[in-house]
C-alpha cells in the first residue's frame, strides 16, 4: 500500500505561515497593499487558531 502525503499542512505549518505573513505585511510601506496584507495575515492567524494552535499566554499560566 502506497502512503499518501497529507493534503493539509500540519498545525505547526499553519502557525508558521501566519507568522511569516504577518512579518511580511509589517515590512510593507503604509498604504492599501499593507492593509490588505495585514487582513490576509489575520485570516491566516484565525485559520491557525481554528486548527488548534494556541500559544500559551504568559498572563494566564497553565493549570496543573
Amino acid at each position: 500500500m502506497k502512503m499518501r502525503k497529507p493534503s493539509r499542512p500540519d498545525l505547526h505549518d499553519w502557525d508558521a505561515r501566519a507568522t511569516e505573513a504577518l512579518d511580511a505585511a509589517r515590512l510593507l510601506p503604509v498604504g492599501a497593499a499593507r492593509n490588505e496584507a495585514l487582513k490576509k495575515a489575520g485570516a491566516l492567524r484565525c485559520a491557525a487558531d481554528a486548527r488548534g494552535i494556541f500559544a500559551p499566554s504568559l498572563s494566564h499560566p497553565a493549570k496543573t
